[in-house]
């Protein structure tokens, strides 16, 4: 059975975050996404933590957690991001973190550490610490040998493993003698998986995508597909495992963003409004032509530097398959010509979810008869099949700024590499 994994979100108490991220809202957004297993995010917060525990109960001993007060499907696992600052190698790094535990025991235990630590709990649910990546793994070790640790959305430039702004060019220079229990990265919404591949350093490394959800609407922005054999095999040790080895009859496939479509794609200047390719920016040295001042240096660029092949040379037999999708609302928007949370489009959204099914469902596997039955707009299974098949006009974001996918009218051909293999 098929079951669609988003194990980066945040709650309430992160900064930036909507106030309606509390946990029977987050199911229930679920539910309407498709989601199947979400993470908690934000476990080391006092206020959040305790929600948790007033809401969720465990699911037979599983690792895994349900609301204890509704009947909703969707499970939740403890999950967390932390943001460690700190100098190593003569630099300061910045690097952002996932953290998983099996049990309220480990969350506990790791709680304790930060506090004893005189780390501000109560601060942000992605709280600031001076720890470096490779003693918070050893922290969270300690606490339960089953917790594990995912570096994030690991190409963003100011907070990310590889970040241009204060990253490292090697996972084994982050973790040293730590690094065999980093077996995941996730791309984050400005990579993809072609990108992360042309590096064979990453080869034996598992690629995850998830939404790193800052409200109900972005939850499921990109997910993961695995797949078991039964209702019993569904636990925290399993996702896990799957997380290790990577195992394709297990991790079916990621859903991602295009990456064009991420904050940090390009190379740029937000406040001169100047978006560069990696060669153009090259040419100009990475300094903007009209501020002259260095450029924030995008993903793109960064994978160019520390790649060793090109997309052509990929052995993609040996990896886990991927789908480019588009959120439904944004679909939407489009063709109704009006904002993503316009009255227009939330009320054809909640007719097609009505009436089809789950938005993962009608972006991924509804059939053109099905889309056209029950749309108001025919322009919609157009939009779909674009999306699905890789014909989208593509406008690449870059420092801070969002990008734009265009699935109606002019369009370049960005056939996905792999669509074949799934």
């Amino acid at each position: 059975m098929e079951k669609i994994l988003d194990l980066h979100i945040h709650s309430r108490y992160s900064r930036a975050c909507s106030r309606d991220l509390e946990l029977p809202k987050i199911a229930t957004m679920c539910l309407k996404k498709g989601i199947d297993i979400v993470a908690t995010g934000d476990f080391t917060h006092p206020k959040w933590f305790e929600h948790i525990q007033k809401e969720l109960q465990e699911v037979s001993d599983s690792g895994l957690f349900e609301l204890k007060n509704e009947k909703n499907p969707t499970r939740f696992i403890l999950g967390t991001e932390i943001s460690c600052i700190y100098r190593d190698k003569e630099k300061c790094r910045r690097v952002h973190l996932l953290i998983f535990a099996p049990s309220f025991e480990a969350v506990e235990k790791i709680n304790a550490d930060f506090d004893n630590l005189g780390f501000n709990r109560k601060a942000d649910g992605r709280p600031i610490i001076g720890l470096s990546a490779k003693k918070l793994l050893e922290l969270i070790l300690r606490a339960d040998k089953r917790c594990f640790m995912v570096p994030a959305h690991a190409w963003t430039p100011w907070f990310a493993i590889f970040g241009s702004k204060s990253g490292y060019d090697s996972i084994k220079e982050c973790f040293e003698e730590l690094t065999p229990h980093i077996t995941a990265i996730e791309t984050g919404l400005s990579s993809d998986v072609v990108m992360n591949r042309r590096l064979c350093a990453l080869d034996n490394i598992v690629l995850i995508s998830n939404s790193d959800a800052h409200s109900l609407d972005k939850l499921g922005r990109e997910a993961n597909v695995f797949n078991f054999e039964s209702e019993k095999e569904i636990t925290y040790d399993n996702i896990v495992n799957i997380l290790k080895t990577g195992d394709k009859k297990k991790f079916l496939y990621t859903i991602e963003f295009y990456p064009e479509e991420g904050k940090y794609q390009y190379d740029g200047h937000a406040t001169c409004g100047v978006c560069l390719s990696p060669k153009q920016s090259k040419k100009e040295k990475n300094i903007c032509p009209k501020c002259k001042k260095p450029l924030v240096i995008g993903v793109e660029h960064r994978v160019d530097d520390l790649a060793d092949r090109e997309a052509a040379d990929i052995p993609w037999e040996k990896f886990i398959p991927y789908k480019y999708i588009v959120p439904l609302a944004e679909i939407l928007s489009q063709i109704l010509e009006v904002g993503p949370k316009s009255k227009k489009v939330v009320v054809e959204y909640e007719h097609l979810l009505q009436n089809i099914g789950s938005e993962f469902y009608i972006l991924l596997k509804a059939g053109e008869q099905e889309i056209k039955k029950y749309t108001h707009y025919p322009e919609l299974w157009l939009a779909i099949n674009n999306m699905r098949t890789g014909r989208v006009g593509l406008q690449p974001g870059y420092d801070g700024v969002f990008g734009k996918i265009g699935l109606i009218g002019e369009k370049d051909v960005r056939k996905p590499i792999q669509e074949q293999l799934i």
